[in-house]
């Protein structure tokens, strides 16, 4: 290994090619590369005009289509409001009426495709003169009585209010599909109803604390419940696209008398005109539908018309050819479904809440959107109207706003929660000095004026765990709430019975 030496060798260069040996040769292989760019270039040039030919021919198709589609909108637009009128100033007669009743059988419409008319739209009958006389009577007697109402001395006193605590919870619903999305009560009997989203509505005697009926029949969640306040007749909504009229028996037992499929989407309430003859639903698929109660015959269904055009973007010449961009323009209203709905106490005004964060209130006799309230973020889960009939109070993801009606203005907002918290209800008490709001929690606020506070009275934590209250109601006198969340348990709030007799001497 000593007589080894180690040879050191330096890095092997590659030589140079032959063509870029020499200047002549660089020049070469310069020009053969140069000649590939421009041939390059010349293919994607050819490539762009045949792109620009075949845009400016779809450009062509497409206007024309546009102004194709822009005509038979606005012939259908026309259609539609010829028949509108027509089904106004000429309603079917009684004995028409009558026919239709018949045709229900086991709570299901028979022969559906006879009440079909022109575009595969079922014919409605329209509201009669007489119904309007009805609605107009039953408007100027409830005003009356309005200028008359004192607050009742039975009313839970504020001090009362803040002494607020749960007194009972209530499992009602299922355990694999948890979760109570509406609350309504029977103020003369003291029942409470919920909308599960098991699909079930469950009547509940909040005075013995049993279950008096529980009601199966709709295939997804329901979604709005009310009661009749005569004839012992319970409404159901339900994401199915149906409602369902209940009957009461002397039996406490409910039947299902009649199935109403007038919706394409979900139905999302249910509210009950003051003559308790007549009742609105609302639903995702941008209608309501006005019913008669006893016969579960839709009167009418209102969508809001609206109104599409095209207009030039862009004018440019190519070729020699004129070449014009032409955008379609819809009214955004179209996709504007109801999530929300409740008659003012007077019967003659409707309010509904959008999925565009628009709060529509309409004219029930003409059937007209008489105002527009926006300023909410998200879609607009509840509305109520306060009992003396100036106030209206709508939630939304922002909170909760507060409207004069007289003023068609927005006087006061509540932004309770953070931006993750959506607000799901609010509710007036009967006599209309309460308001009530849940979220992640449930507030209860003293109801002031346009310029005096609205004060929150009491907060009452959710107990269900899930951070989410769905519903709240008032039960008579305001004397306890009825609170719904996203577990299965039904929980009443009020005094504690030892507090409740201090309160009352």
């Amino acid at each position: 290994m000593d007589d080894i030496v180690l040879v050191k060798t330096g890095k092997i260069v590659k030589p140079r090619s032959l063509t870029a040996a020499s200047i002549p040769g660089m020049l070469g292989m310069f020009q053969n590369e140069w000649d590939t760019l421009m041939l390059s270039n010349f293919a994607l040039e050819q490539q762009l005009h045949t792109a620009r030919q075949e845009l400016s021919h779809a450009l062509y198709q497409h206007d024309a289509a546009c102004r194709v589609i822009a005509r038979l909108k606005k012939e259908r637009d026309e259609a539609r409001s010829l028949l509108a009128q027509a089904e106004r100033q000429a309603p079917l007669p009684a004995s028409a009426a009558t026919a239709n009743v018949s045709a229900l059988s086991n709570g299901k419409r028979a022969a559906e495709s006879e009440d079909m008319g022109p575009g595969g739209k079922r014919m409605r009958p329209g509201v009669s003169d007489s119904i309007i006389a009805e609605l107009t009577e039953c408007n100027a007697a409830l005003s009356q009585q309005r200028k008359k109402r004192q607050i009742p001395p039975t009313l839970a006193p504020i001090d009362a209010l803040e002494r607020y605590t749960q007194l009972s919870s209530h499992p009602l619903h299922k355990t694999n599909k948890p979760g109570i999305t509406s609350i309504d009560i029977n103020l003369s009997k003291d029942i409470v109803a919920t909308g599960g989203v098991d699909s079930s509505a469950v009547l509940f005697d909040r005075t013995s604390g049993e279950i008096l009926s529980t009601l199966n029949g709709h295939s997804k969640k329901v979604t709005s419940v009310k009661f009749v306040a005569q004839n012992d007749v319970f409404l159901s909504g339900s994401a199915d696209k149906t409602v369902r009229i209940w009957q009461g028996s002397e039996d406490g037992k409910y039947d299902c008398r009649h199935i109403l499929k007038d919706h394409t989407a979900e139905v999302q309430a249910v509210t009950v005109h003051a003559t308790n003859n007549y009742f609105v639903t609302a639903s995702l698929d941008t209608t309501w539908c006005f019913y008669d109660l006893s016969s579960g015959l839709c009167l009418t269904q209102v969508q809001l018309l609206y109104f599409s055009f095209s207009l030039i973007c862009k004018v440019f010449h190519y070729n020699g050819h004129l070449a014009i961009i032409v955008c379609e323009v819809e009214d955004p209203s179209n996709s504007m479904g109801y999530t929300s709905a409740a008659f003012h106490p007077d019967g003659l005004i409707l309010g509904t809440g959008t999925t565009g964060a628009t709060v529509r209130i309409w004219d029930v006799k003409s059937r007209g959107n008489v105002a527009n309230f926006d300023g909410h973020t998200g879609a607009v889960t509840a509305i109520s109207f306060s009992e003396n009939g100036y106030f209206l109070a709508t939630a939304a993801h922002d909170g909760v706003k507060l409207w004069d009606l007289r003023k068609l203005k927005n006087f006061r907002s509540f932004e309770l929660y953070d931006q993750d918290t959506p607000t799901n209800s609010v509710d007036f008490d009967h006599s209309g000095s309460y308001l009530a709001i849940a979220g992640s929690d449930i507030r209860v606020y003293q109801v002031g004026s346009v310029k005096a506070e609205w004060n929150c009275i009491k907060t009452l934590p959710d107990l269900s765990g899930t951070g989410k209250a769905t519903c709240v109601k008032f039960g008579t006198d305001a004397k306890y709430l009825a609170v719904g969340s996203m577990d299965r348990n039904l929980r009443i709030f009020g005094l504690p019975e030892g507090d409740d007799a201090s309160t009352e001497s």
